[in-house]
């Protein structure tokens, strides 16, 4: 199929997109890199009356640090976010994920903005926005806000995002000092969306007790969601090979699974448990924590 007819237009400015939409109401769709948005043009499961192009926005292409935040502009292709020295300096768990993103075309041309935007409770980067406490910086001819990713992603392919609004720039918080992280999914093929993926930061204080944990599951809802309150009493406890093996069978059992065409719901559980083990096993080494004791 062909997508249905529309007007195109190449953006130049950010107050043009904006005056865009504002204009075009619930009738307009931004396009970047069209990894996610092409294909439901061409299967007319999208119809917008007016598309506006906003590759040319140089202005949100850079990645950068303000004091303990790191700023992502929405334009930021996948790779450049896995191979970024500075992702990857202060960030290694975005960069990991962007990394295991689809294959390397679309890597080279899906953007941090589009996959946030679009949704996709398998999608990796909605995932790690979660878990590392991300803010969207978002913009229109009204005003702008700021949204915690946790008040982001509503269901579905669907966000906090209004009409005439444009995810403009990711802020991403500064790892704690010596705090771990693991990143981890499974998938069916090389390059396809996880049936189960998990982010996990750990940190150790100096006497070696689990000091702050997050805790994030992909792929069981319509949303990814944060579990570490599954672990009430996560704090204070080391994090032996013992206790990180409980944790992953008690998130597995308790966490809420939906039923889909993908996978049984039973299937999943064990993916969680396995992954989530993974995750946590590779957050305590990177915390430096090595010991084995009860």
């Amino acid at each position: 199929m062909k997508p249905a007819r529309f007007a195109y237009e190449a953006a130049t400015t950010l107050d043009g997109v904006l005056r865009s939409l504002a204009a075009a109401g619930d009738g307009g769709k931004v396009i970047a890199g069209g990894q996610s948005l092409a294909p439901m043009l061409n299967m007319r499961l999208a119809r917008p009356a007016r598309l506006i192009d906003i590759n040319g926005l140089t202005d949100l292409g850079g990645i950068r640090l303000d004091g303990d935040w790191l700023e992502i502009g929405a334009l930021v292709r996948h790779d450049t976010l896995a191979r970024s020295e500075l992702v990857r300096r202060h960030c290694p768990l975005l960069a990991q994920a962007a990394e295991t993103i689809g294959h390397y075309a679309i890597r080279k041309r899906g953007t941090i903005g589009g996959s946030l935007a679009h949704a996709d409770p398998a999608a990796q980067l909605p995932l790690v926005a979660l878990a590392l406490d991300a803010e969207m910086d978002i913009r229109a001819m009204r005003g702008s806000r700021s949204v915690a990713a946790a008040d982001f992603f509503l269901s579905i392919f669907s966000t906090a995002l209004e009409p005439d609004e444009l995810l403009v720039k990711v802020r991403v918080p500064l790892p704690a000092e010596g705090e771990g992280w693991g990143f981890r999914l499974f998938n069916r093929r090389a390059g396809d969306f996880a049936i189960v993926a998990v982010a996990a930061t750990l940190a150790c204080g100096s006497d070696g007790k689990i000091a702050h944990l997050r805790l994030a599951i992909g792929g069981i809802g319509s949303v990814p969601v944060r579990v570490e309150h599954l672990v009430p009493n996560a704090v204070g406890e080391a994090p032996t090979d013992q206790w990180r093996a409980r944790t992953a069978s008690a998130i597995a059992e308790a966490v809420e699974i939906e039923e889909n065409n993908r996978a049984p719901v039973m299937f999943r559980k064990e993916l969680v448990m396995a992954v989530t083990r993974e995750a946590l096993d590779d957050a305590s080494g990177r915390a430096g924590f090595r010991g084995t004791a009860p």
